[in-house]
């Protein structure tokens, strides 16, 4: 696998990622009644990982 191949391959990745998380946060922008009604709040009916804050791990306090 060249340097390349893998740049493009974070680039993508990021690029994804960062889509997800401007649609979440226009969803969660949008009035309850509205994500009741498109079936956002079951959308994610287990609970997600929490976010690493940077130096962290998540099991730590």
């Amino acid at each position: 696998m060249s340097i390349l191949s893998t740049i493009g391959r974070f680039a993508a990745e990021y690029s994804a990622a960062r889509a997800r998380y401007l649609t979440e946060r226009q969803v969660r922008s949008l009035p309850t009644e509205i994500q009741k009604d498109i079936g956002w709040p079951d959308a994610y009916a287990t609970p997600r990982a929490p976010r690493l804050q940077s130096g962290s791990w998540a099991g730590d306090k």
